[in-house]
């Protein structure tokens, strides 16, 4: 096991590592004939000298290298003393005993430890510099080939989970299972009751920690926080203004599924264009449609992820639930299941679900691709984005192609929860 040692390399339960150039085990061959320990024709011969030398002499090197650095800071008298504990050194592996090795070693490991005190508060420094780079190294994946992305909406559900709320009719389970579904499962519970006759008059999202987001439903008597997005609040427990609440009546009452999580890979588009049926994440910067979105001082673009549907040249059409490419019905196992319709699958369409939370559903014509007759060509360095979820997703039907520029990465693992879509996404 090799330590560090008053700034010198050495081994436990061995000999300090050490070496010098000359060879002084061999010069002695070479004197006959006039050449020197360096001498290229004797090198050969460096690694049959025995272990302890060569150990000695490794620490000469190291003790050499040492007192080169701290020349200028030492007294002539440390300089001196350093100075003659490896010449002892060197004399001993010229002699190659052991023992005078070891003990020569011993003498100048010494002489380091009263010269080099160990600094104060090594440890917390060892510490500090090991979190530093897990930091850069955690940076340097993150930045070039593996970042995290969280799905935030239910766009491309029942491919990927995103934050969704499911109301339930009894009261959630004991605080031990909670823990499990969240650690696990990624479900939180939430349970808020109406306290008196009231009408839900306004609602506003908040971030705590920049990490945990809740809500504040305000009533015309009292102001409730709950644990999950005004969006989801409204979508899936059908919380909106106007809503009359009796008292003891569930305001939001089951779990908030808080959306899969997934690793996407930076790397690959770099060595091949984006392929039909990727699931793949872009920003929005350069999308008309979309607002005047990029860097400062326009508004900030947001990331999505969707599924290629189309890419540079493809023609596309939506007859639901089928989707044509090319004129051809799309193939391949990811289209097939959206088409097919069941598991979840609606198929792809030309409109949009609207869910009001009083629980009536109307639907709007998209942008694009809006009949069974409308087509699309896809121009050069552009794709087109859909989501699984074809009725409730905002998509390139409504904001159009996607930038090459603007890819940032395909999803390739959910790595939690550790549910039904836990593993390689497809």
């Amino acid at each position: 096991m090799v330590e560090r040692r008053n700034g010198i390399a050495e081994v436990r339960g061995s000999i300090p590592l050490l070496s010098i150039s000359p060879l002084q085990d061999f010069a002695f061959l070479g004197e006959p004939f006039g050449l020197d320990a360096r001498s290229p024709a004797l090198l050969m011969f460096s690694f049959f000298a025995s272990k302890h030398v060569q150990q000695g002499r490794q620490f000469v090197k190291d003790a050499r290298k040492l007192l080169a650095y701290k020349r200028d800071l030492w007294s002539a008298a440390q300089v001196a003393d350093f100075e003659a504990g490896i010449k002892r050194l060197e004399l001993a592996c010229g002699a190659r005993g052991k023992d005078e090795v070891e003990a020569a070693v011993k003498a100048l490991d010494e002489t380091c430890g009263r010269f080099l005190p160990p600094p104060k508060d090594a440890g917390w420094r060892e510490n500090c510099e090991v979190f530093l780079v897990a930091i850069v190294v955690a940076l340097g994946v993150r930045t070039y080939f593996l970042q995290p992305f969280t799905i935030p909406t239910g766009s491309m559900w029942p491919t990927l989970n995103g934050i969704m709320g499911h109301p339930t009719t009894t009261e959630p389970p004991n605080f031990a299972v909670q823990i499990f579904d969240q650690a696990v499962r990624g479900r939180g519970w939430v349970n808020t009751v109406a306290e008196d006759d009231e009408t839900v008059i306004g609602m506003e999202e908040q971030a705590r920690f920049r990490f945990f987001t809740y809500a504040k439903v305000q009533t015309d008597k009292n102001t409730y926080t709950i644990h999950a997005p005004a969006r989801t609040l409204a979508d899936g427990f059908g919380v909106y203004p106007g809503k009359l609440l009796k008292k003891g009546e569930p305001i939001a009452r089951g779990y908030v599924e808080t959306g899969d999580h997934v690793f996407v890979d930076k790397f690959t588009y770099h060595f091949r264009t984006p392929q039909r049926a990727d699931v793949f994440v872009f920003n929005t910067q350069k999308i008309a449609k979309m607002g005047n979105l990029g860097p400062p001082p326009k508004d900030p673009s947001q990331f999505y992820i969707k599924r290629l549907v189309g890419t540079p040249g493809d023609e596309l059409r939506i007859a639901p639930p089928v989707l044509f490419i090319n004129g051809e019905r799309a193939t391949g196992p990811e289209f097939a299941r959206v088409m097919a319709g069941q598991d979840g699958y609606r198929g792809y369409s030309n409109v949009a679900d609207i869910n009001h939370p009083n629980g009536t559903v109307m639907q709007r014509p998209m942008d694009l691709l809006n009949t069974p007759d409308a087509t699309v060509k896809i121009p050069e360095k552009r794709y087109w984005a859909q989501g699984d979820n074809s009725y409730h997703s905002s998509d390139s039907r409504d904001w159009g192609t996607v930038p090459q520029e603007n890819i940032m990465g395909r999803g390739v693992f959910v790595y939690w929860p550790f549910g039904a879509h836990w593993g390689r996404i497809k």
